[in-house]
């Protein structure tokens, strides 16, 4: 285990303690949320562990969820998934993320939010994500930043990242949280070896989906996974795939009542589930049978 990058992730968990309040750790129930929650007990930080349900987690992680840090420290959302899609009258999508916006990223404002972001998880991260992140008014965070002459740099989809924790950093941190949004990222530098090696020395096995063969943990039927990862997600949780069809009709007929009109195969919702998709999520193709078997094609 890489005790380097242990101590210095509760280094950066320390160093951005938030005075007034305890941090809010941002529980997923997956691996890398194990480990900033046992990064912040080793820490000694205060931290309120809280999840925020999906309404499409498998049960397996809401069960773990429970187990883990108590059944009073999840919080449920406004609307469903269910709801959600009638009310944006369309499928969540690989660039339509609203899912992700109303279910996931909610809770903790004006709070300093722990995360298990890691660059290793995606490019796109790699690009947008340091030790600190911070998300507000870009005018008026950019003159803060440059005042306290804090090193950051700017990303596209808006924030300052800051991948130190110097005495500026720290600062300007503890200026501008309540009006902003603040991620604190211990293990962002963390590869999934690194994560492994330290839930393994601690003693936590994790969300037993890991133990099923599962490398990532997510929503069920998340568009992100591909059509492959979609179709073994209905194939194993069936009732949740009754669930989005019967929300698709409901969108169809939103859709309908506000003037809308529908794609041609989108007759109804079994049809839009096969879409979404990308086709007979129930049928086995040629080029399944050849992955499986290791053929290259």
């Amino acid at each position: 285990m890489d005790r380097e990058k242990e101590q210095r992730a509760i280094k950066y968990l320390q160093t951005f303690q938030p005075q007034e309040e305890p941090y809010y750790l941002c529980y997923s129930g997956g691996k890398d949320s194990d480990c900033i929650r046992i990064l912040a007990e080793l820490a000694g930080v205060k931290h309120e562990c809280k999840h925020n349900l999906t309404t499409v987690d498998a049960p397996e992680t809401v069960y773990y969820v429970r187990e883990t840090i108590g059944k009073e420290n999840i919080e449920r959302p406004e609307l469903t998934m269910w709801q959600l899609i009638v009310k944006k009258r369309m499928p969540p999508t690989r660039l339509a993320r609203y899912c992700c916006e109303h279910l996931k990223e909610r809770g903790g404002k004006g709070r300093v939010k722990i995360t298990g972001v890691r660059w290793a998880e995606s490019t796109n991260r790699k690009e947008s994500a340091g030790v600190v992140k911070v998300i507000g008014k870009e005018k008026t965070m950019l003159k803060m930043a440059e005042e306290n002459g804090v090193n950051f740099r700017q990303v596209k989809k808006g924030g300052l990242v800051m991948n130190d924790d110097n005495s500026e950093t720290r600062r300007f941190v503890e200026m501008c949280y309540r009006t902003t949004s603040t991620m604190v990222n211990p293990i962002v530098d963390w590869t999934d070896e690194d994560v492994w090696e330290f839930l393994h020395y601690y003693g936590c096995k994790g969300n037993p989906l890991y133990q099923c063969g599962n490398k990532r943990i997510g929503c069920i039927g998340c568009p992100f996974q591909g059509p492959k990862g979609m179709k073994k997600d209905f194939e194993q949780y069936p009732k949740y795939r009754a669930a989005y069809v019967a929300a698709f009709d409901r969108m169809l007929k939103a859709r309908e009542e506000a003037g809308l009109t529908n794609r041609k195969e989108w007759c109804d919702g079994e049809h839009v589930m096969r879409w979404w998709v990308g086709g007979d999520p129930n049928q086995v193709t040629l080029f399944d049978f050849m992955e499986e078997a290791g053929i290259d094609y």
